[in-house]
């Protein structure tokens, strides 16, 4: 065996560590962490799939906001399609891949409202101009043209040139309470290694496996 080769399966074995942990939030804690260090751009950006009031799958790249033993959590507008499909079908997956980390990790479950204070919170502690931005974009629906769009930020900015500006009602966010949540890590080869924690319930205790790659 090269060194080169020894040093390869070294790594290999360190990286697969994570097989040994027991407790999901803990390895995701560690794992976003690592990506705020590696990633250039929005560690924190994740695939959100919902399906419509037929079943079609629809999926886009979010933002997570944060995240406890609760859920993870994202904003949006409610009137959007994301907003409509979530209010007709209030479940949903999500999807972190770290290119440069050769990580993903999936998780699926139920979706529930923040609270009117908790979304407060978060929106009062983003840019003006995107607290502007919520209340101008019309989310999902048909645009005539940027100069619309342009417009109404401008009326919007006007109109909230001073003091606080309040959240729109239209505008929230979402916490989504795992039942699975998957580490998939890659492997030479494709073969990967794949941990999985699932439930029946967010009342139970998740169990643990290891599943083929």
């Amino acid at each position: 065996m090269t060194k080169e080769t020894y040093d390869a399966a070294a790594q290999a074995e360190k990286e697969a560590d994570f097989l040994k942990e027991n407790e999901p939030y803990d390895l995701f804690a560690k794992w976003l962490k690592d990506a705020e260090d590696k990633e250039l751009n929005d560690p924190n950006a994740m695939a959100l799939a919902t399906v419509d009031e037929s079943g079609l799958p629809n999926v886009r790249m979010v933002l997570l906001k944060g995240y406890d033993k609760d859920g993870f959590v994202f904003y949006t507008n409610l009137e959007s399609a994301k907003g409509n499909e979530i209010a007709s079908t209030p479940k949903a997956a999500l999807c972190f891949h770290w290119k440069s980390l050769r990580r993903q990790i999936r998780v699926r479950g139920a979706l529930s409202p923040v609270s009117s204070e908790e979304a407060d919170v978060y929106y009062h502690s983003r840019a003006k101009g995107s607290q502007i931005g919520a209340w101008a974009s019309q989310q999902s629906r048909p645009l005539e043209g940027r100069f619309a769009l342009e417009k109404a930020v401008a009326k919007y900015t006007a109109k909230h040139a001073i003091g606080t500006i309040p959240r729109p009602s239209y505008w929230s966010g979402f916490r989504l309470a795992p039942l699975e949540i998957e580490f998939w890590h890659d492997r030479p080869f494709r073969l990967h290694d794949r941990l999985q924690f699932k439930r029946e319930s967010v009342d139970l205790p998740f169990e643990k496996s290891q599943l083929y790659p």
